[in-house]
């Protein structure tokens, strides 16, 4: 079991909070796949793995790709990898670019899950980040996805705007529930340094206009407003930014997300995509100039870094943790089972992390202060 990662680096516009790598250069489409083709056919001889159960087609925007690149991309996958007839494959779309046309040609892909960025149902919100789509585009594109056969679409949702109110998030979240979906990723607005929106929010700072404890438990309120809403619905918290609905047998928890936080293998295509593959982790240049140019002489243009046990232990920490699966304790050596609970149990007497046989997790009160009890495990 392992997965793909194609990163597709290109937007049509920039979003005001995006801190991923992208351009707006999409004249450099037709050689970027190429170069995406070259590098696949370069890393599928030295992989550890052929054998694929999920891809995943992110950015960026892959919706801004034409349906012929997709094509080519797909060709290049089944020459190089054998894909798991069940394989979940993914591509991310933007709304308004889900025209009838491109609903239909997914048809001919063998992609059946999509991802839509659609953030908020608020069209002053969506202008103010910068989105291209309106939240009437958002309903237009699951119709037309789901009459083209899509059974498994996933949104994403963003809270704590600037000065919205609990009574706009939760108009966000009926909205979504009223569309059905079967996955839901929701996250906190964050403020990414060297991106439009840090700007603007570092000059509310300085002109004394953020109340910061305020905003902190409007957030709390925000996150609690969201896990009671869609667990009510029938979605299964099952990471701590992501809800997906039950099925016959399963659920639609993302297959490809999962697999990070599992520690599962995978491997990154594209520029600034990452690999992993238990021993060690890649990353490719985040250029897209300098990572064609590369590919094209043969090269592939990125850094490795080896694990250590210790490493592999942090990761663990930052991956697992976030599920409501936890930590398998058997998984660990004797040595990071014993630091793991040394430090563990001070959150277990405060009921934010729970036991569970030979499972550690956090409990809904934990999720709160997730990232201070991972800080707090860290071995490097």
């Amino acid at each position: 079991m392992a997965g793909l990662y194609i990163h597709i680096p290109f937007c049509k516009s920039r979003c005001i909070y995006c801190g991923f790598y992208s351009t707006t250069h999409l004249s450099l489409r037709d050689s970027y796949v190429s170069a995406l083709c070259h590098e696949m056919e370069m890393r599928s001889r030295n992989v550890l793995f052929q054998q694929l159960s999920t891809i995943y087609i992110g950015g960026g925007t892959p919706s801004q790709l034409s349906i012929s690149h997709l094509h080519d991309i797909f060709k290049c996958t089944d020459n190089h990898f054998h894909v798991d007839g069940d394989a979940e494959i993914t591509i991310e779309c933007n709304p308004d670019d889900v025209t009838p046309s491109f609903a239909e040609a997914l048809k001919e892909l063998p992609i059946n899950r999509v991802s839509m960025g659609v953030q908020t149902f608020n069209d002053e919100r969506l202008k103010f980040l910068r989105r291209r789509h309106s939240s009437e585009q958002v309903l237009e594109a699951i119709e037309r996805l789901r009459k083209v056969g899509i059974g498994n679409i996933s949104i994403d949702l963003m809270f704590g705007f600037p000065n919205e109110t609990l009574e706009e998030w939760e108009s966000d979240i009926e909205e979504a529930l009223n569309l059905h979906v079967e996955h839901i990723s929701a996250y906190s607005l964050m403020y990414e340094e060297g991106t439009p929106l840090y700007n603007i929010r570092s000059k509310q700072i300085e002109n004394g206009l953020v109340n910061q404890d305020e905003e902190d438990e409007l957030s709390v309120k925000m996150y609690e407003l969201l896990m009671e809403k869609l667990e009510k619905a029938g979605y299964e918290h099952y990471e701590i930014s992501n809800f997906a609905l039950k099925k016959e047998h399963g659920s639609y928890c993302s297959r490809h997300n999962s697999s990070y936080w599992q520690g599962i293998p995978y491997l990154g295509i594209g520029a600034a995509a990452h690999s992993y593959d238990i021993d060690s982790r890649q990353w490719n240049v985040a250029d897209i100039q300098q990572y064609i140019q590369a590919i094209q002489r043969g090269e592939i243009p990125a850094e490795r870094e080896f694990l250590t046990d210790d490493m592999r232990f942090d990761d663990t920490v930052t991956t697992a943790l976030r599920t409501n699966e936890g930590i398998n304790l058997a998984s660990l050596t004797d040595r990071h089972r014993d630091y793991l609970m040394a430090r563990a149990q001070k959150y277990i007497n405060q009921g934010l992390l729970a036991q569970e046989g030979d499972s550690i997790r956090l409990t809904k009160k934990g999720l709160f202060v997730s990232d201070s009890i991972m800080a707090d495990f860290m071995y490097v």
